[in-house]
């Protein structure tokens, strides 16, 4: 067994190496709260849900994810074919919620092909707890509030069908994205680790 020191250790066996992750899991109590402040900036626009652009929402999440920690510990996000099977999966959900699952596009600056640069699903967990399944921001679009609007979007809708509280889980080596939760009301409730298989050679 061997360990980073920086949210992840490993174990290694003959013909594998498994290694483990480690992800909070965060959570919101929705109630009283108003995400109206949360506009997106000038520019961009946000895009309910619409079952025909799920190409859409799949290239925001294929281009935020390819070059970061989470496509190692979920191999679909390193993937354009694996993300958009993901996205058919979550919206073929039974537990999917349309109203928390957001688009975001960037106009900004003209041009006459519209850049889909943000993704957001939403889930109902529980009678009681709605379920934020992947939030992406594609690099060139972050830093500017986009991230912000995006979560604001979908935690509006979990209040829209009456769900009090919502809950994510982030790899804790995602140290912006830990800190855009916190400033937006999450708290860590639990401290989980992901194993994931890798071939050893």
């Amino acid at each position: 067994v061997s360990g980073s020191g920086g949210g992840f250790f490993r174990a290694v066996c003959p013909d594998m190496s498994v290694s483990y992750f480690k992800r909070f899991r965060m959570e919101i109590d929705l109630r009283g709260r108003s995400f109206a402040q949360f506009a997106p900036p000038p520019g961009y626009q946000l895009l309910a849900w619409d079952p025909d652009q799920i190409a859409a929402h799949a290239e925001a999440k294929y281009y935020s994810f390819r070059d970061e920690i989470d496509a190692d510990v979920f191999s679909c996000l390193g993937d354009s074919d694996g993300c958009y099977k993901l996205m058919t999966e979550i919206s073929d959900r039974e537990d999917f919620l349309p109203e928390a699952t957001w688009l975001v596009a960037y106009v900004g600056d003209g041009r006459e092909h519209i850049e889909y640069c943000g993704t957001i699903q939403g889930i109902r967990a529980s009678s009681r707890l709605g379920g934020i399944q992947n939030i992406g921001i594609t690099p060139p679009h972050r830093r500017r509030g986009v991230g912000s609007a995006l979560i604001a979007a979908a935690l509006a809708g979990f209040q829209q069908v009456g769900l009090p509280r919502a809950y994510l889980e982030v790899t804790c080596q995602n140290e912006p994205a830990v800190r855009l939760y916190k400033q937006l009301g999450f708290q860590r409730t639990k401290t989980l680790y992901k194993a994931v298989e890798f071939a050893y050679s």
